[in-house]
């Protein structure tokens, strides 16, 4: 076991040198080019409130978003309900974001998951060439992400876990499905375990296309005009946002309280890399609150940012005890600054049972 701790720290330290190399100078210039962008929006509002810096420490359900190894921290069973108002304007949003979360824990040591991320873009006015102002209908796009999660603590100080992701991108006559896969693990140290180290892999699989009859048009063959056929078009091919996250955290503890420090980089395929930074306050861990600041290269200025989010995030939580077996009900809340737009809200409830 001393053997395998001194391999973790000595992966830790050659991870952490990673993101000063040339091999982590991010692909701005392929930025726009994956699809599926909504995998890298995050539906819970604890892990969101600091930015999703704690990769490192996540703990619990919502880690199969963030790092999917802090989901063997479950101790029975776990459920998440959570709304999002993705970029908000006025009374309205550009999407309304449902997620629902259940773990198990199962035998001695395994974390079983499933969560299902469900965007709403409301009804959208149908237009064509000859009617560009609509009045011809409307359609409703739908993305929705299923994720089942296995995660496993193999001993005191390290735990891993291992996502597969479904994607589904519909509309009425064109759709898109994927499969992706994430992993991650989790290295705990420290005389009270308070320090922290997590990596996680998000987005890897095949590449996607649309298709459907929306794709399909109707052709002429020959010179006459008396014999028509359908032809289908080929959409390109589009690839997974995939990442690599790679944290630390530390907790301070004094009597009712912790603080916990955290920090993230994040290597992106096809965007700019990004630094997340953040920190929680929690009391006897029935309410905490928590800050977080997300920086990618020209985020500061209008001219250079090249994503709505504007870095700041903010959360607290409420948690109180149901009974006397440890059972808890948690509210969350979550704010993340952009600009354009009002901010993005996520509104979550959380039973430990």
């Amino acid at each position: 076991m001393k053997q395998i701790n001194n391999w973790i720290k000595a992966v830790a330290i050659i991870a952490l040198m990673l993101p000063f190399s040339n091999a982590f100078a991010g692909n701005p210039q392929r930025a726009g080019q994956a699809g599926a962008s909504e995998l890298l929006i995050n539906p819970w509002a604890r892990t969101s409130g600091w930015g999703g810096a704690n990769v490192a420490g996540v703990r619990g359900l919502e880690g199969i978003f963030s790092n999917v190894a802090g989901l063997a921290f479950t101790e029975k069973t776990e459920l998440i309900f959570s709304q999002t108002q993705w970029l908000k304007y006025g009374d309205e949003a550009v999407s309304n974001i449902s997620a629902f979360g259940f773990s198990q824990k199962v035998g001695e040591s395994g974390v079983l998951g499933f969560s299902v991320m469900s965007m709403d873009f409301g009804d959208i006015e149908i237009t064509t060439v000859d009617l560009p102002d609509g009045g011809i209908g409307t359609y409703s796009p739908s993305f929705m992400n299923i994720s089942l999660s296995y995660a496993k603590i193999f001993s005191n100080s390290i735990y891993g876990g291992m996502t597969v992701k479904m994607i589904s991108e519909q509309i009425s006559n064109v759709g898109a499905n994927g499969v992706a896969l994430d992993a991650g693990i989790q290295y705990v140290t420290g005389a009270e375990d308070n320090f922290k180290f997590g990596i996680a892999l998000k987005n890897v699989g095949p590449r996607m296309s649309f298709s459907g009859d929306g794709l399909s048009f109707r052709g002429i063959v020959g010179d006459a005009d008396d014999y028509k056929m359908t032809v289908e078009q080929r959409s390109s091919e589009l690839e997974l946002p995939a990442l690599l996250n790679i944290g630390l955290s530390y907790d301070v503890n004094f009597i009712q309280h912790r603080i916990t420090g955290a920090g993230t980089f994040t290597s992106n395929s096809f965007q700019k890399d990004q630094y997340r930074l953040g920190g929680e306050y929690s009391y006897n861990e029935m309410f905490m609150v928590r800050l977080g600041y997300t920086y990618e290269d020209g985020i500061r200025t209008s001219s250079t940012r090249t994503t709505a989010l504007r870095g700041p995030s903010a959360g607290f939580t409420v948690e109180l005890p149901m009974g006397d077996n440890g059972s808890t009900f948690g509210l969350d809340y979550s704010y993340r600054h952009t600009d354009p737009f009002q901010g993005s809200h996520t509104i979550g409830a959380r039973i430990n049972l």
